[in-house]
Order: structure tokens, then sequence, then C-alpha cells
């Protein structure tokens, strides 16, 4: 009863946001008060945490926010200075079919902000720069959101696994005990072990997320509104993700659950981009793929409020290097300030405002110049100079991204505080632990030996909710190494599946859902979004989970 209560928040999501196709904003609320009524009523958690965790949610909505506005006042900077007219046209000199230009940008550079930033920061980049090229925004935010599942575990220099799994596993007795039976010095050495399953995993279930990509476009987006056009790129779409899967993996090996995104996408990169300019694996006797003209697209694609590109530029043109700067200045900034041997991502977090909320246990932490929305703005700052910007047409683009993030602001405003009352619901009156372990703890019960099938599913509700592979990570790490122990497999698997699930969860996740979708000023379609991408997320959970039940009975 309690599992079937601890969906509620879920289901009310996915009835009227994916079914019924209210936006957000409208939705969000009432999930939010769904999972407020269940905490006071059901749980009994006293009012006070549950006011501590919706401000917390408050809270982390504001750094949310920052990091949407620096990455619109981005765009719309250079939009405003001509950069993106000079990047487009540079795509074109690669080739000028959309599918090849989604592969490169959504899934091979979003693989790498990914790697080197994660938490939702691809979106943010890639999403944005796909509707500069003449994307339709609805098909930019599709294609964004479905790249973040294989590159996402080890995001952000890995911290899903480093600080996810790791926090979700510490001091618990049965860990060391496993460990220690393996003749491995301290449970933590397991973490590279873990991270090499989930490379495995990851790598057999996400190399056909390419090809999804392109045939999902084809089918909703194109002229003829058809899957094969996408399935004829079917060669260079596997050759472009098994060029980033196949170092990903090695690289998971041989340096740890560190820099499998961040380096094998740049080896991607490097082998896939000289590859489509010389058109390898591409085919000849067709016409290069293009959408329809604008006038025949449907207005759900790109609503009024939509971010579009525009033909004609305000300024000259510029030199590619100079228009291309901008992105590769946050590329090294996100690196540099998240590789711990570097040391200046401590010392930006040495700028931080934190502390207990409400007389509870529940800490806010803001840690600002860490933040991507610091690095987006001082790239912004830069590039102001270097394209030789008016100051009027800076306002216009800044005017420009203000409007845009407040139609972002109304469901992320209600969507986060849901999550965190729905994630810190444990420690109440009633003796229940909270609403995703209650949950995981319905499922175990009803999958017995054929858990490995379910624990992806999982990982993604985690993440679905909290919009976050390293929190999903958090929760179940240790709930999945128990069951794994209970059912008598390698618990390593089950920690790996989860991971794999977490990573796939952000593909359906709400919050991360809005916040691309307000990059590009599409804020209210994010039920259409959810429905086309949930067909993505079912086959990951499915075909990682099947595949870890198999490997389970092996090892």
């Amino acid at each position: 009863m309690h599992a079937l209560l601890s969906l509620l928040p879920i289901l009310v999501v996915a009835v009227f946001l994916v079914g019924l196709r209210l936006p957000a904003s409208r939705v969000m609320p009432l999930s939010y008060i769904t999972a407020v009524l269940l905490a006071l009523f059901v749980w009994k958690i006293p009012t006070l945490q549950v006011a501590a965790a919706s401000l917390n949610g408050l809270i982390i909505t504001g750094t949310l926010l920052y990091i949407i506005f620096g990455a619109i006042l981005l765009l719309n900077t250079l939009q405003e200075s001509g950069g993106l007219a000079t990047i487009r046209s540079g795509f074109t000199n690669i080739t000028p079919d959309r599918r090849v230009q989604v592969i490169i940008i959504a899934w091979l550079f979003g693989a790498f902000i990914e790697g080197s930033a994660g938490f939702g920061t691809p979106a943010a980049v890639a999403v944005p720069l796909l509707v500069g090229l003449g994307f339709p925004a609805m098909a930019a935010v599709v294609a964004g959101m479905m790249i973040q599942s294989t590159p996402v575990s080890f995001g952000a220099v890995g911290t899903p696994i480093m600080v996810g799994v790791r926090r979700g596993l510490d001091g618990a007795p049965q860990v060391s005990e496993f460990a220690a039976a393996r003749g491995l010095d301290g449970w933590e050495a397991l973490l590279p072990e873990i991270g090499a399953k989930v490379a495995i995993l990851h790598a057999a279930t996400g190399t056909l997320i390419p090809l999804f990509v392109i045939a999902f476009m084809t089918r909703f987006f194109g002229p003829n509104r058809s899957y094969r056009d996408g399935l004829r790129l079917w060669r260079f779409a596997l050759f472009a993700a098994l060029a980033m899967t196949i170092p990903y993996v090695i690289i998971a090996h041989l340096l740890g659950p560190e820099f499998p995104s961040l380096l094998g996408s740049l080896v991607g990169l490097t082998i896939v981009v000289p590859a489509a300019k010389k058109g390898f694996l591409l085919p000849r006797d067709e016409p290069v793929w293009q959408f329809g003209p604008r006038d025949s697209w449907e207005s759900e694609w790109s609503p009024d409020n939509a971010l579009t590109s525009t033909p004609e530029d305000k300024s000259t043109a510029l030199p590619m290097w100079k228009a291309w700067f901008p992105y590769f200045l946050i590329a090294a900034l996100l690196v540099l300030s998240r590789l711990p041997a570097v040391g200046l991502g401590s010392w930006l977090k040495s700028f931080s405002f934190s502390g207990l909320l409400l007389g509870t246990s529940v800490n806010a932490n803001v840690q600002p110049l860490y933040l991507p929305g610091t690095i987006f703005i001082v790239v912004v700052l830069v590039t102001l100079p270097l394209h030789q910007m008016k100051g009027e047409a800076f306002v216009r683009g800044f005017r420009r991204s203000c409007k845009m993030l407040l139609s972002a602001s109304v469901a992320l405003v209600f969507t986060v505080p849901m999550v965190q009352v729905f994630i810190r619901s444990g420690g109440g009156l009633a003796g229940l632990e909270s609403m995703p372990v209650e949950l995981a703890s319905g499922v175990a019960a009803l999958a017995g030996q054929a858990w490995p099938c379910f624990a992806p599913l999982i990982g993604g509700i985690g993440a679905f909710v909290a919009g976050s592979n390293t929190i999903s990570n958090m929760m179940f790490s240790l709930f999945q190494f128990e069951v794994g122990q209970q059912i008598g497999t390698d618990p390593r698997w089950t920690v790996a599946l989860q991971a794999v699930g977490g990573a796939a969860g952000n593909v359906i996740c709400v919050h991360n859902v809005v916040a691309a979708s307000a990059v590009v000023g599409m804020v209210g379609r994010e039920g259409d979004v959810i429905r086309k991408t949930a067909l993505v997320f079912l086959y990951y959970v499915t075909f990682s989970g099947l595949l870890g039940f198999a490997l389970t009975r092996l090892s």
C-alpha cells in the first residue's frame, strides 16, 4: 500500500502532463500538493521539515534558473553578434545533412559537455545551438534530451559514481565485508569495478541512441514523417556511436569513472567530424536530408514564444574561430573547474552559502561561482569585446533572455520543491522509509530473483523524480546492493544497473525537460517532449535490465 501511495506524485505527472498534455506550470503544483499531503498525513513528517524541504527546493530552483539564464544569454548574444550565422555556415561546410549535424552536436558534443559539467548543462548548450542552426525548437529539445542517457553516469567528471554511489554505499558494513572477501584494500576499491560494469551496460545499450535520435527526428519532424529517412543513415549512426562507446569502455577500465564520457566523446569527435566531411558511410544516391520549409512546420514545433534562427544577421560575418571561441572557452572552463587535480573547482566552491533550514536537518548549500551559469556569464562578458558588439545589441539580447526566463520559473518553482519533499520523506512518526525507498521495496518484493530486470527501472524513477543520476544513486545504491546479495547475485552488477537506469531517467525528468525547453523559449510543451523521449527511456531500462539479468546469471 505504501509503495502504491509513493507512486501518486509520479502518476499525477504521468496522467496530466504526459497523458492529457497539460503544461508543466499547471501540473507540477498538483504533484507538489500530492507529495505534501502524503508527507504530512501518511508519512507523518513534521510540518517544519516539509516546509524546510520546500524552501530548499526553491533555493535549488534559483540555481537552475541562474544556469538557464546564462545559457539563454549566451545564445542571444551570439545571435546578435552574428556568431551563430558563422557556426551555421561551418556546419554546412561539414555537411548540410541535418541527420549528421544532430549526431555531431547532440550525441558527441553533448556527451563532451555532459562529461565535463553534467547537471543538465548539455541541453543548455546543445539545444540552443541546434535551434541556431535552423532546427525546430521541439526537435532540438527532443534530441538534446534523448542523448542524456549514455554519457550521464560518467558526467561531471564521474560525479554520479564517485559521489552518488560512494555516498550511497558509505558506512555500510555489508559493503566493507564484500570488499574484504574479494581481497580489496577498502570498500572504495569497488567503485572502479562498478564503473567498468556501468560502461559495459551503457555501451551495449547506448550504441543505438544516435540511430534513435535521427529516426525520431525524421519521423516526427521530417517532411515525409518517416522513420525510414533516418534509418537510411544506419551505418553512419552506428559508426558515430561506436567511435564514442568503444573508447568510452576502454577508458572506464583503464582510468576509472571520471573520464569515459569526457575523453570518449573527444575521441569520437576527432574521428567522426573528418569522416562526415569526406562523406564516409553517408548515402550518395539520395538528396541531402533537410526539414521542410518553415511555413510547413506544425505550430507545436516552434510556438510563438520559441526561439528561432533567422537567416539575416545583425552584423557582418565573423571568422570561424571567433564564432566558436565562446563554446571552446565554456568547454575549457568547465573541464578546468571540474578536474580535482587543477584545484580551481575547490577555490570556486569555497565561495558558498550553507546552513540548516528552519531548525531542521535539511541543509541548503549554494556555490554560486561553481555553477555553470557563472561560466556562461563570464563567457558572455568575454564575447562582447571579442565580437565587437554594440551596447544596444547586447541590451536586446539581455531583454529577450529575461522574458524567456520568466516562462520557465512557474513550473520549476513547484517541480523542485516537490522533488525535495518526496526524497526527504523518511523519519516521520509513521516509521516509514522515504517515499522512493518504499516504492523500490514494493517492486523488489514482487520481482524476486528477476530483480536485475527491474533494477534500472528503480534508478530511472529516482532520476525522473530527482532530476539527477547522482541523487538517484545516493538514494538507491545501498538498497540495490542489499537486494543483489539477498537474491544471491553479484551486488556490483545490481548497483551498476542502478547507475545505468538513473542515467536513463534523465531522458524523461520533468525539470530537465522544463529547463531544456526554457532555453529555447518553448515552455508549455513538456508533455509532448516526454511522450517521445519516454520510448527511449523504456528501451533503455528494458534492454539494460535484460542484459544485466543475463550477465548476473553468468557471473
